[in-house]
């Protein structure tokens, strides 16, 4: 492959370490694969000797990125995880992204701190509807896509259609750079697509937990070995060809155009191709946005990174707090003293450490698209602008629209102390919404949530992080509007039963909840002149 083109910069600058980044994330819809193949990725880069995801959801206790009890109990991903290795003299930050589509808030934020993003998908599935939607996240950020077609080794549909399907639903034109010998579920290797008459024999390591082998074939071994399985393959090569289904880096890059790769990631085939993509066609960092309009900060400018996300309890023993920052701009040095945009106050960096899952090691030093964890940050908060000198601050990340509420008590009011802490805590890291009214009182806040699996998560982590079980009683409100002050108060005093005001703890925003989208016309007709704003649906993702 070629590597995208790049303006020289010195090694050992901002600009020049930063042409040896590469920042992505994998995404996918709930259960394709996307944990399976971070794993296998890092496998494939030797950051990791080998794979915990060998025996599918029900053994996934040693995953690498799935670091939280909960996710290895279930075998689902609920949050992200940051893994960074070497590979090829490149420095690769890889995001593992929440599949659950309960957790949209948490992968939206991820994707505001990557370049580029790979398309998981289920050869027998298809596009589903996750798919759909992360990948209108991509495209309204500009982040360009490429595309893993998983699980080829099962049975599963035809890859002509699948292709098909992804150019009709998503308008964007695939272009093959890998492409199956043998169907669904009896694959036998995998052409290359850019060099016509090849093809590479992958055998399952045993156990599954190494890399697979792989074997070069010219056309007549592999003429000789699988007959009609490769004239099929070679056939529908040609027919893409001559549909210009041929990779193009300027439409990849300005999302015209997929690349698209054959594999499976449970038995690490076709994996170091995929990671060969990463380093040779995803872009590098490169000057983002501001806020307001203002002029791309340069990366080798002075510092500027963004908080895209803050965990809490990553380790269990010391009950820490973890701001997660991609650095967007100059050179990040621990112990720096930088500003927070949205205080203007000073901010100490001394405890920063690199992180792979759940393992940390103290970074001293860290460069456009590196993504620094920044210990005990309790002043942090999500979408927080980091920076040195003359004052930098990236666009707000826009908070999701709730369709779930319930109110949370203590389990024991003796834990009254414990329980506020954790409440409090859980509404910074955006695990949920955390919403007050004058009715209820700050003693019984009400969660508000995307999906109903973010209130499973809060009652685990309440009970097992800060010692203090919820109770939770739902509510029957299905829609939130932003309004104002006056139309909570009109919304509170309405002769008819439309819902009621709440305010989000966060920000202070006004929330007006309804029962149903009914209401909220009733609400509208009655009180024309008290202001509803609509949030932006988990379904819809876009716009800031």
């Amino acid at each position: 492959m070629t590597a995208p083109t790049s303006t020289a910069a010195a090694p050992g600058t901002a600009a020049g370490e930063a042409a040896r980044r590469r920042t992505f994330a994998v995404i996918s819809h709930p259960d394709a694969g996307k944990s399976t193949l971070t794993e296998a990725l890092a496998l494939h880069a030797r950051a990791i000797t080998s794979a915990g995801a060998v025996h599918g959801k029900g053994d996934r206790r040693g995953v690498t990125s799935d670091w939280m009890e909960m996710e290895r109990a279930r075998g689902i991903s609920v949050t992200s995880a940051v893994l960074q290795f070497d590979y090829r003299g490149r420095v690769l930050n890889l995001l593992d992204t929440p599949g659950h589509a309960d957790f949209s808030e948490d992968t939206y934020r991820v994707l505001a701190a990557v370049d580029c993003a790979v398309m998981l998908i289920d050869a027998a599935k298809g596009l589903e509807e996750q798919t759909r939607k992360l990948f209108d996240v991509c495209r309204h950020r500009g982040i360009p896509v490429i595309t893993f077609i998983n699980k080829w080794d099962r049975p599963g549909r035809d890859a002509l259609e699948l292709l098909d399907e992804i150019e009709r639903e998503f308008r964007l034109r695939p272009t093959p750079v890998t492409w199956p010998v043998g169907i669904a579920g009896h694959m036998r290797g995998l052409a290359d697509a850019r060099e016509p008459g090849t093809m590479l024999r992958c055998t399952r390591a045993p156990g599954g937990e190494k890399a697979a082998i792989e074997e070069a074939l010219t056309a007549a071994v592999a003429e000789a070995e699988f007959g009609e399985e490769w004239r099929t393959a070679t056939e529908e090569l040609e027919l893409l060809a001559g549909t210009g289904a041929a990779h193009d880096q300027a439409d990849f890059l300005a999302g015209r155009s997929t690349p698209v790769f054959f594999g499976a990631a449970l038995t690490n085939i076709g994996v170091r191709l995929l990671l060969d993509a990463v380093v040779d066609l995803a872009p590098a960092p490169a000057p983002r946005e501001q806020a307001g309009g203002a002029a791309p900060r340069p990366l080798d400018g002075e510092f500027s990174g963004l908080v895209f996300k803050v965990q809490a309890n990553m380790d269990r023993a010391h009950r820490d707090r973890i701001a997660f920052l991609r650095v967007c701009s100059g050179v990040f040095e621990r112990g720096m003293t930088v500003t927070r945009a949205a205080s203007g106050r000073p901010f100490s960096t001394k405890y920063a450490h690199s992180v792979f899952g759940q393992d940390r090691t103290s970074v001293e030093r860290a460069y456009p698209g590196d993504v620094v964890g920044l210990v005990n940050a309790t002043a942090l908060r999500v979408g927080d602008t980091l920076y040195t000198g003359r004052k930098a601050e990236f666009p707000p990340m826009p908070t999701f629209a709730p369709e779930h509420f319930a109110i949370v008590r203590p389990a024991d009011i003796a834990k009254s102390k414990q329980f506020r802490r954790g409440i409090a805590q859980l509404d910074e890291e955006g695990v949920v919404q955390v919403l007050v009214s004058d009715a209820r009182g700050e003693q019984a806040p009400v969660l508000a949530a995307v999906g109903p699996m973010q209130f499973d998560v809060v009652r685990h982590r309440m009970e097992h992080e800060f010692s203090a079980a919820v109770k939770l009683e739902p509510l029957a409100y299905t829609c939130a509007r932003r309004t104002d002050a006056e139309g909570g108060a009109a919304l509170n005093r309405s002769r008819l039963v439309h819902g009621e005001a709440m305010t989000r703890v966060k920000d202070g925003e006004i929330l007006a909840l309804f029962p149903s989208r009914w209401h909220v016309g009733s609400f509208e007709r009655e009180f024309p002149r008290s202001p509803l704003e609509p949030l932006i649906a988990a379904h819809e993702q876009s716009g800031d």
